[in-house]
């Protein structure tokens, strides 16, 4: 399983603070079993938070990605787009003694 981002981590643990305040103001719990189960609901919550964004951000990176190449009537005018613009032919690094390759990287 992926690691979540700091955006992510920060979201989630954004929501277990806000929720945990949330609900002891709202609840006006004072013994410690019931904030014991408010603070778990909060971590529960912030832990969903996070898995379902990062589940939307895996689902817009693979929606980004490019599908396969010749199965879909989508690509073919790309491709024909791409086939008829003008190439440019590589050009090559001009030949150097060896001691003097390692001065031209600085």
């Amino acid at each position: 399983m992926p690691r979540p981002s700091a955006a992510q981590a920060c979201l989630g643990s954004g929501t277990v603070v806000a929720t945990t305040v949330a609900l002891l103001a709202v609840s006006g719990a004072s013994g410690v079993p019931a904030v014991a189960v408010l603070v778990v609901f909060a971590l529960v919550l912030g832990t969903v938070v996070t898995v379902f964004s990062m589940s939307a951000a895996s689902a817009r990176a693979a929606a980004a990605e490019p599908g396969p190449t010749g199965s879909s009537e989508a690509s073919r005018p790309a491709a024909a787009a791409t086939a008829a613009a003008p190439t440019t032919t590589p050009t090559t690094a001009p030949t150097t003694a060896p001691g003097q390759a390692y001065a031209r990287q600085r």
